[in-house]
């Protein structure tokens, strides 16, 4: 039995005849691993029951500054288009703004577009149904680096 999305991406990457090179195999498989080791745990915070009760993307990250980093001069995250890496990354990222409805990322204007990118793919949209695509889409959208109208009224409040 194959359970964990980690494993299960990593067993349908594995078994699927991509003619990937070993070093573009290499780096999907360590941003699978990455998705799951660590992005997850700054995704979704946990009591130690296991009840996700907020997210860590409220608050600055430096894992995510360097995530954001690294899309600033790529449209996805391995060379050679659209991967497994992607839907390992941008699954977990793509439920924060479904579960923290209002979150603002725009901190990492990278992130958001390539959160964007990610969620107004066709597959996207068939997996997920339009609905939710849509509302992501205009959630990330609305997500405007430097926008301070929404923090702050006359300088005050």
């Amino acid at each position: 039995t194959v359970f964990e999305s980690g494993a299960i991406l990593t067993y349908l990457y594995t078994t699927a005849d991509t003619g990937d090179d070993k070093k573009r195999m290499a780096s999907i498989l360590s941003w699978i691993a990455w998705a799951n080791a660590s992005l997850d745990p700054i995704c979704f915070l946990e009591t130690p029951e296991g009840k996700v009760y907020d997210t860590g993307l409220k608050k600055p990250s430096k894992r995510i500054d360097t995530l954001d980093a690294i899309l600033s001069g790529k449209e996805f995250l391995v060379d050679g288009g659209f991967s497994t890496a992607d839907v390992a990354v941008a699954s977990y990222l793509l439920y924060v703004p479904q579960f923290f409805r209002g979150i603002d990322l725009s901190r990492w204007p990278n992130l958001v577009r390539y959160m964007k990118d990610c969620a107004s793919r066709e597959a996207y949209g068939q997996a997920f149904g339009s609905q939710v695509q849509n509302y992501l889409v205009q959630s990330l959208d609305a997500m405007k680096p430097g926008d301070d109208s929404k923090k702050k009224r006359f300088g005050v409040f």
